[in-house]
Order: structure tokens, then C-alpha cells, then sequence
């Protein structure tokens, strides 16, 4: 894989920074990626190859590159990061039918001089949900306003779960209806809601991939492309310590894609998901306007009928505080609700065990002989 002719172009309303991928052994075509922000958001922004070294590093691994070659520097930092991620996702797919990915050569000149922010800034991914919410949260009760770890930013990325399969449309009406949602939540927090759009995960949209290894090297793409702006950016954790495992996002792997200017930090995975919900439940603002579905419907914040929201309702009732927010329309779980889906797959079953305790006090003894049911 080449990386090649990197540009940063402005027109009416968006600043980009985009890359051509040429593909050498894998016989795709090649394609131009790009990372884009609204031009009031210019400042601080570039097309940095550290940002498009990592977007692009595990559909390289994935469709059997043999190398990237980048014709503009990169962090030497990085570059050693990088390596050890690719180790790590070597072991995790060591029993992949299709083989492991196998570590590649990064061709590129290492860059020798930096460019230190005058003031340290901090951002933090912003997606909506209670991972990330809860993050906002503890940041706003551990962090004094003067500690430059006292997020100033947060970014929502079109092209992760809205706008990120093909074949689902770009669906900007509902990035933006998110959008609007997470405003009310910033602006209480005092933090600035970033857009930013890319195409990185169109370069293979297979969801195993994504799921697996891929959209926490997106997320860290993106901000090495604000590393003018910020130079720290928090990721809030998926998964708990006691269930970590191979995942996209991980404590093991988004640390490695800090560059020596831009630090990633995987945070909260001391929590559970409950203990994020109560957390999220205790700010009004954020409990009723958070966004957990990734069925992303024309006419709703959230859908109420997938796995996610169906899910995140049961975790509300276990809580005795589903009736108290307006995030979704519905304010009762019913067993068939939750009998439609698989909760043994892709581990699922850590979300759902420690629910049966608290539904039971809860007089949802229904519900808890179901999740036992299913899980059996």
C-alpha cells in the first residue's frame, strides 16, 4: 500500500485532509481518503500522515498488503507504536481461518522536529453514548478547569457508525439530529462539540474487521489530524477489566497509536457498564439526551427495538430508572423484547449477567429468568 499525495483543501464549508491509497497486492483499486471539520474548526487542523498511517493500517493488514510506503515523514513514536500493535493483533488472530495478520514494513522518513502546542489542550471522542458520556462526566468531577487535562473538546465522527456502511447511505439527516442532541449535553459540560467526517472505514467495511480491530485506529486517525489543536485524546473504554478481550478499541492497542505530540488515552475500563449508567443517570442533561442505537432510523434518537437499545433499556429497569428519561419513547421492557436476540454473541453476555441481581430487586423477576434462559 502507497500513501501518497496528501493535500489539505478548504472550499465553501469544510477544510479536508485527504490521501491517496494506492493498493499493491491486494488488486483493489486505489481510492482517496479524507478526514474533513467545518471551516470554523480550520485552525489547528492538517493533513497529517501520522493520522492516515493509522486509518489506513489494518485494511492493509486485513487484505494482505506487504508494506506501507508513505512519501512524507512520520513520528518515529508512532512508527515504534504502531509495530507493537501489529504484534498484538498478530496474537489475537493467530487462530483466524484466514490466517493471522502479519506484521508489515512501514516505508516512511521519520520526522526530526516537532511543534509542541504552546498550551496543552485535551479532547475527547464524543459519540453519545454512555461510554462516552460517562467519561465527559468524570472528567468534569476529577479535573480542576485550570489542568490541562481538563477537556476543552469533543469530537463526533461521521463515517464510524452513521455514515460508515456503504450500502446504509451516509444519512446525514441523522448525524445531524445526533448532532443536536450532544450540542445540549457539551454546551452544559462547557466543552466544544467538533464535527468531523471521513471515509476511512470505507476502505474495507467488513464488519468482523471494524468490530474486531479497526474503528479504534479511526478514532485515533482522526485526531492525529487536530494533534495542532490538542495533544491529548481520551477514548472511553468498551469493556470492563474483567471482560477485556480482542476489540478495536482496547487498553492494549489505542495507547500505541500515539504519536510523541499526540497522546491517546483508553480510559474507564475500571467501570462497568452499570456503573457508567448510574453515572450518566446522575447528570439530567446527559440522561436525556444520550444516544446509544446504532440502527440510526429516520425518526428517532433512539430506536427502542435493537439489540443496543433493547439492551441499554434492560440496564435502566435493573436500575429503577428508565421512567426518568426521555431518551426513549418507550418506558417498559417486556420479555419478548429481549427473546428476539442472540445474547451469547460477541460478547454480549458480560452486559447482561449482572443485570439478573438487580431486576430481581426490582420486582422484574421476568425479565431475569429470560436473560437466564438465554444465556443457558
Amino acid at each position: 500500500m502507497k500513501l501518497i499525495d496528501f493535500n489539505l483543501t478548504r472550499d465553501a464549508e469544510f477544510v479536508t485532509a485527504s490521501a491517496r491509497v494506492i493498493f499493491e497486492d491486494c488488486g483493489r483499486p486505489e481510492q482517496r481518503v479524507y478526514i474533513k471539520t467545518p471551516l470554523s474548526f480550520a485552525r489547528g487542523f492538517e493533513a497529517n500522515p501520522d493520522a492516515f498511517l493509522v486509518g489506513c493500517l489494518l485494511p492493509a493488514l486485513h487484505l494482505g498488503e506487504q508494506r506501507i510506503f508513505i512519501d512524507q515523514e512520520i513520528c518515529p513514536f508512532l512508527k515504534e507504536g504502531v509495530t507493537v500493535a501489529m504484534n498484538i493483533l498478530s496474537h489475537w488472530t493467530k487462530d483466524r481461518p484466514k490466517g493471522c495478520y502479519t506484521p508489515i514494513r512501514i516505508e516512511a522518513k521519520l520526522r526530526k522536529n516537532l511543534s509542541p502546542l504552546e498550551m496543552p489542550r485535551a479532547g475527547m471522542v464524543m459519540s453519545g453514548g454512555m461510554d462516552s458520556l460517562a467519561a465527559l462526566r468524570l472528567n468534569r468531577l476529577n479535573y480542576p478547569k485550570a489542568h490541562p487535562g481538563y477537556v476543552k473538546d469533543s469530537f463526533f465522527l461521521h463515517g464510524f457508525d452513521i455514515g460508515g456502511v456503504v450500502e446504509r447511505g451516509m444519512k446525514y439527516h441523522v448525524f445531524e439530529r445526533a448532532m443536536d442532541a450532544i450540542s445540549k449535553i457539551t454546551r452544559d459540560a462547557g466543552t466544544q462539540l467538533i464535527p468531523v467526517y471521513t471515509n476511512l472505514r470505507h476502505l474495507c467495511d467488513e464488519r468482523g474487521l471494524w468490530l474486531d480491530s479497526f474503528f479504534g485506529a479511526v478514532l485515533a486517525a482522526m485526531a492525529h489530524t487536530f494533534s495542532s489543536r490538542i495533544n491529548l485524546m481520551f477514548i472511553g473504554s468498551s469493556y470492563d477489566i474483567p471482560n477485556l478481550h480482542p476489540c478495536g478499541s482496547h487498553p492494549l492497542l489505542d495507547p500505541e497509536y500515539s504519536s510523541y505530540d499526540m497522546r491517546l488515552r483508553h480510559r474507564d475500563y475500571e467501570l462497568s457498564r452499570l456503573e457508567k449508567i448510574r453515572i450518566v443517570s446522575n447528570w439530567d442533561v446527559a440522561f436525556q439526551n444520550f444516544r446509544v442505537c446504532l440502527a440510526n432510523v429516520p425518526d428517532r434518537l433512539n430506536c427502542g427495538r435493537c439489540e443496543k437499545c433493547v439492551r441499554t433499556m434492560t440496564e435502566l429497569t435493573a436500575l429503577g430508572v428508565l421512567h426518568k428519561t426521555r431518551a426513549f419513547v418507550e418506558d417498559v421492557v417486556r420479555p419478548k423484547d429481549i427473546e428476539q436476540f442472540d445474547i451469547t454473541i460477541r460478547v454480549r453476555p458480560p452486559f447482561y449477567r449482572p443485570m439478573i441481581p438487580l431486576l430481581r430487586q426490582q420486582g422484574r423477576d421476568d425479565l431475569a429468568d429470560t436473560i437466564e434462559t438465554l444465556l443457558k
